[in-house]
């Protein structure tokens, strides 16, 4: 007998179990990852940051067999295209001028997404249950299948999964979905025992460079203490957030987080929190927020109200380097963009996003586009690839 599957659409995190949503949140490429928990999606909607007066409505897509929740999908109806990290405002335009006179428009769209976080993960999520008896494929068709329904209900322009898994996009792309390629920085711990070691295999130039950049990051008397879980204070969150909203300002002009958001993350999640902060002259000057998966160190959310050259570069990337292995971690994940990090020991990955377009016409733009954009971003990668700063073969030295 066909086990009859049921569909449910949430407009907020509050109205399933935390038990429930992260039972769904295990998969074998990411394992468990902090963004996608029911605790840190519903601290965005809690806290007022994802919501709808913010232009992320949830419809959250919730799958069930015989009563029992076996999958789902963090979803949201958007207004507009920030916080996304995977930039289809040109596509927006173009939609705009190729339609302004027949009454359609490209917003409101559906969007599979971390709110302002760019990191891959799952977003058609299972219960591992699940996939021992059924397979993922049987309860994700039903996931897309809801979400295609919702495209189709609200007569929407366009339906977009960023940051997803590589299996996931396989089968999203057999479903018609456009494929999309970007890249991040990551580091990728191979088995070393000391920052020492990691700096052995690096080529001379590139390590003498961070051996530099180490020294004079600290060299006005900065110190740097590293907080996890319960130690962290709502005054060390007063201070962080200084350093938070005055660089979100100078960078983007508005902050998407506010205070309460990181109250309720230290409340919900403590013991996946690790906050890099700097000290001067017994002064808070500068932090930085990781969170923890299974065995990546995710960096987010630098800031800081002075300026000490190479104080971000020590904070971000050493400093986490040196926990990753200090604590066994295979992976750190620093976020968006930043071809500066290459030279610090993270290379170029791929990441993968996919977008179903309704218009048949605007469709095959955005597909011929697509094919290009990715050509050149695999040229770009191969590029940078050559320029690694780890050594060529063993005779550097």
């Amino acid at each position: 007998m066909t086990d009859i599957y049921q569909a449910r659409i949430i407009t907020s995190l509050a109205e399933i179990s935390e038990i429930d949503w992260n039972a769904c949140c295990y998969t074998d490429e990411t394992r468990h990852n902090p963004f996608l928990s029911h605790q840190f999606l519903n601290a965005l909607e809690e806290s007022g940051c994802a919501t709808l007066d913010t232009g992320w409505h949830a419809q959250h897509i919730l799958i069930y067999k015989s009563h029992q929740l076996v999958g789902v999908m963090p979803l949201y109806l958007k207004n507009h295209s920030y916080g996304e990290y995977v930039f289809d405002q040109a596509w927006a335009d173009a939609y705009h001028h190729a339609f302004q006179n027949t009454g359609e428009s490209y917003y409101p769209k559906l969007q599979a997404a971390v709110p302002f976080t760019p990191v891959t993960g799952a977003k058609l999520m299972i219960r591992p249950s699940e996939i021992l008896a059924q397979g993922k494929s049987e309860i994700q068709e039903h996931i897309l299948t809801t979400a295609l329904s919702l495209v189709k209900k609200y007569q929407l322009s366009s339906l977009h999964v960023t940051f997803t898994e590589k299996a996931e996009l396989d089968l999203m792309t057999e479903h018609g979905f456009l494929e999309r390629i970007d890249q991040q920085f990551h580091w990728l711990n191979e088995n070393y025992r000391t920052f020492d070691d990691f700096l052995m295999a690096l080529s001379s130039r590139k390590r003498k460079k961070i051996r530099k950049e180490r020294k004079q990051a600290v060299i006005n008397d900065v110190e740097i203490e590293i907080l996890k879980g319960n130690d962290i204070t709502a005054d060390h969150w007063d201070h962080y957030f200084s350093f938070y909203l005055e660089t979100a300002q100078r960078k983007w002009g508005q902050p998407y987080l506010n205070r309460l958001f990181f109250s309720l993350l230290s409340e919900k999640m403590s013991e996946k929190i690790v906050l890099f902060m700097c000290k001067r002259e017994n002064k808070y000057i500068a932090g930085a927020l990781n969170l923890l998966g299974d065995d990546t160190l995710y960096g987010r959310y630098w800031g800081a109200i002075e300026d000490h050259r190479y104080l971000h570069f020590e904070v971000c990337y050493y400093q986490a380097i040196e926990y990753a292995i200090r604590h066994g971690l295979k992976k750190i994940e620093a976020g968006a963009q930043g071809e500066h990090k290459l030279a610090r020991g993270y290379l170029p990955v791929a990441t993968n996003s996919a977008h179903w377009i309704s218009n048949p016409q605007f469709r095959k733009a955005v597909a011929d586009y697509l094919i290009r954009e990715k050509e050149a971003v695999k040229q770009n990668q191969d590029i940078l690839t050559h320029f690694s700063p780890f050594k060529k073969d063993n005779s550097q030295n």
